[in-house]
């Protein structure tokens, strides 16, 4: 039996031609054609649509999942009873009715994460003995995760899709450029790898011809909307420079940030280790530091891509970056110093006056003690939060709205139930979709933090 047919049951013709008499599995339902047509053009629903009474459309599939997709048709979220069905189960469902990427919205939508909710639900094990070096995430919650020279990709339900050896002994920077693409480099090994991870090979491979025509490294990978960046630094370590690609066809734009080094210029020996890009400024935030005998010293500079030129920077040395990020929706930029172990904010809209400096989150009388306490340790935000690895747990720091006064205050907050906080240290941490990936040293696997109303 075909898994609809429009003629097996015959019901009485209705007052109301907008309502629409549907038999799944031998269950009634009854909905109305705006709801079903709210599916899209292409789907099982907009078909189911356009059938007229007196006959009423059978489908021969499982009417509890059904009855979810309706509710889901109806408010734009999967009902709470969809948390006792097996994700894949749904997917597959999905599939069939042509919705899947309505299943994706509702399950994965960034501003669904619940930062004060999450809790660790699953692990995601990886294939070998490597611990992985570097993830990468889609805005839909799709996985990358980068392991000894291997590559494991997951798609947004968490299912497990491929694993493809690259060229690199382990991969330093990943970037997702989709849930089946992704841009690869490393610290020891030249050139930036376009990798097909579905079918498992190197679309292309990206050089930068440095003056001194030695292999070019890749020591940072960041995009924007239009464009993908890469930080590049020669093979023999006295030249680094950025690169502007274009995000779709992967040719060269521009170059910003090229540097020679001569003699015993540090700053300029510095390439960029992370790149992000700004959207409510237009510009790249480009950082990188070094350690030497003095202690870790960085910079970090704001780069009109356009122009080419830096519209501010700064030079870190008493408690240089461990790690940094930036934040749209808090128009902050955030630091957790090296020394200190603190987390620090630096207000973007003070960017150029003599308002510019870096005010500490925590305990600012702390004493840097020069014990490294904050080496290792990354920070991200998500929305309006801020979250800070220290060792194996997890800080999440909160804006807390004070009327009237001219000060931002932040709040810490230790996020995690009890059984899931600590652990052996965090070495990554990412966001995508409505859930948090993190992963640990040593330990063989990725840990999925989401929110338990989200869990399926």
């Amino acid at each position: 039996m075909p898994p609809f047919a429009g003629s097996l049951h015959q019901s009485q013709p209705r007052p109301d031609s907008n309502i629409v008499t549907i038999d799944v599995g031998g269950q009634m339902f009854q909905t109305t054609k705006q709801t079903l047509t709210s599916a899209g053009p292409k789907t099982f629903f907009s078909r189911i649509s356009q059938t007229s009474s007196p006959f009423t459309p059978f489908i021969d599939r499982d009417p509890e999942i059904f009855s979810l997709f309706l509710s889901l048709l109806r408010t734009g979220n999967l009902p709470s009873k969809a948390k006792s069905f097996d994700l894949q189960d749904l997917v597959v469902e999905s599939r069939f009715y042509g919705i899947e990427n309505l299943l994706v919205n509702s399950f994965s939508n960034p501003s669904q994460l619940e930062p004060f909710n999450l809790q660790r639900s699953l692990h995601l094990p990886l294939n070998g003995r490597d611990s992985p070096s570097s993830i990468a995430t889609t805005s839909h919650g799709s996985l990358h995760v980068s392991h000894g020279s291997k590559i494991t990709t997951f798609d947004w339900s968490l299912r497990r899709k491929s694993t493809i050896l690259t060229h690199f002994t382990a991969v330093d920077s990943l970037l997702a450029l989709s849930p089946s693409l992704a841009a690869a480099g490393a610290n020891d090994f030249s050139g930036l790898q376009i990798l097909d991870l579905e079918n498992g090979y190197v679309k292309e491979t990206l050089n930068w011809e440095n003056v001194t025509k030695s292999g070019s490294t890749v020591q940072a990978i960041g995009s924007s909307p239009d464009n993908m960046f890469v930080s590049f630094e020669s093979s023999r370590r006295n030249s680094n420079s950025i690169l502007v690609y274009d995000l779709n066809s992967l040719t060269p734009v521009t170059e910003i940030g090229h540097n020679e080094i001569y003699g015993a210029d540090i700053d300029s020996a510095i390439p960029a280790t992370k790149l992000q890009w700004i959207e409510s400024h237009n510009l790249l935030m480009a950082s990188g530091s070094h350690s030497g005998p003095s202690g870790v010293s960085g910079n970090i500079r704001l780069w009109d891509v356009r122009s080419g030129n830096i519209v501010w920077e700064i030079s870190e040395k008493v408690d240089c970056f461990a790690d940094l990020t930036v934040s749209d929706s808090l128009s902050a930029m955030f630091k957790v110093g090296v020394n200190s172990g603190q987390v620090f904010y630096m207000d973007l809209k003070n960017l150029g006056s003599d308002k510019t400096e870096w005010v500490c989150l925590g305990d600012k009388r702390k004493v840097m003690n020069g014990k490294k306490e904050g080496f290792g340790c990354k920070i991200e935000t998500q929305g309006n939060q801020v979250f800070c690895s220290k060792g194996g747990d997890v800080e999440l720091w909160s804006e807390i709205i004070m009327g009237g006064s001219s000060n931002r205050i932040f709040k810490k907050n230790l996020m995690g139930r009890g059984q899931d906080i600590g652990g052996a240290k965090i070495n990554n941490l990412a966001f995508g979709g409505s859930r948090m990936f993190l992963t640990r040293k040593d330990l063989q696997c990725v840990e999925v933090w989401q929110s338990s109303s989200r869990e399926l």
